[in-house]
């Protein structure tokens, strides 16, 4: 395949990429590949690898071994040309904090070869999309967390790249503001823009990636869609809620008797929660149960969430993996 037919379409190919800082891989054989169009998620804790990766993709980390394109340019030799076709925004604001945000995308805006009156135009237009027009006229240093993610956002997409890197781009932002942030993200995407996003939240990769690369210790574990790595830990999850605690005791051990996974019961929430392979499964399981007098009070059953996809991925805990960087939305 030429390198036109293939820039058209993968917008990140990678072949064993790897990095060394005092004697450690930090990054070990990754290899992977994003399609043009797609906003992919880098999911790993901190120190797995996400940022070092990214910036040897964006040609500022020399790798110590492989190979990658990007946008169908050869990521060592043809590093200007890839310079040209993306854009990065790292996990700390890169703007002026001492000008206004209106500033902040004039200058830059003027940097990149805009006309004087190309780059208000472009700035208006941009404080307007990210709903900056009030703060534009403010200086940086005074805006919110997620104020300042939005205009570094901004600055990056002055030239509307082909493939924009986004590395943890809401850590730190309270709830509404990670909102606001997923918004801007989706427009980029559906605008036609790349999304190579790092992140070190399981809701936010479930929200908007395409697809999702697991990274732990710089070795890439486990990719495919949400669904699939959902699909890759089990089918689904029956819980039970049951009236007293003498229908949850009969209930226990008439499902032990139905199947060999391990039951999670939940005393205090009269809960009961079995792996359960697929729907006919379960409708067998509550028909059992309905046909020993045993009063279910609610049931559902619902798919494994990418919190278990990790946890069974890296046997980590979900303590454990919170303190290693993995985060859940408050």
């Amino acid at each position: 395949m030429n390198k036109e037919d293939n820039s058209l379409q993968y917008a990140v190919e990678a072949d064993q990429l790897v990095k060394i800082f005092n004697n450690e891989r930090v990054v070990d054989g990754i290899s992977l590949q994003v399609e043009k169009g797609m906003i992919y998620g880098f999911l790993g804790p901190n120190g797995a690898g996400k940022t070092t990766t990214i910036k040897m993709l964006a040609t500022l980390l020399k790798p110590d071994g492989g190979s990658a394109k990007v946008m169908g340019y050869d990521l060592q030799k043809e590093a200007n040309q890839v310079r040209r076709s993306i854009s990065l925004t790292g996990q700390f604001a890169s703007v002026d904090e001492d000008l206004t945000g209106f500033e902040n995308l004039i200058l830059i805006a003027r940097l990149v070869g805009f006309s004087k009156k190309g780059a208000k135009n472009r700035a208006h237009d941009l404080l307007k999309a990210f709903q900056l027009e009030e703060a534009g006229k403010r200086q940086v240093k005074k805006y919110s967390g997620g104020m300042r993610r939005r205009i570094d956002i901004a600055v990056s997409i002055l030239t509307s790249p082909d493939l924009l890197f986004l590395d943890e781009p809401t850590t730190g932002l309270d709830p509404r503001s990670r909102n606001q942030v997923w918004d801007i993200i989706r427009a980029l995407s559906d605008n036609g823009t790349t999304i190579f996003l790092t992140t070190q939240y399981l809701e936010e990769a479930d929200q908007l990636a395409d697809r999702i690369g697991v990274i732990d210790q710089g070795v890439l574990i486990a990719e495919g869609t949400s669904k699939e790595l959902k699909a890759s830990v089990g089918a689904g999850r029956l819980s039970v809620h049951f009236h007293t605690q003498e229908d949850l005791e009969k209930a226990h051990q008439i499902l032990k008797s139905l199947t060999d996974e391990p039951i999670e019961v939940n005393e205090k929430g009269m809960l009961l929660t079995v792996p359960i392979k697929d729907h006919s499964d379960a409708a067998n399981a509550i028909s059992k149960l309905v046909n020993e007098q045993i009063q279910v009070s609610d049931f559902q059953m619902g798919q494994p969430s990418l919190d278990e996809v990790f946890l069974t991925l890296t046997g980590k805990t979900t303590k454990q993996a919170e303190e290693g960087g993995i985060k859940h939305d408050e």
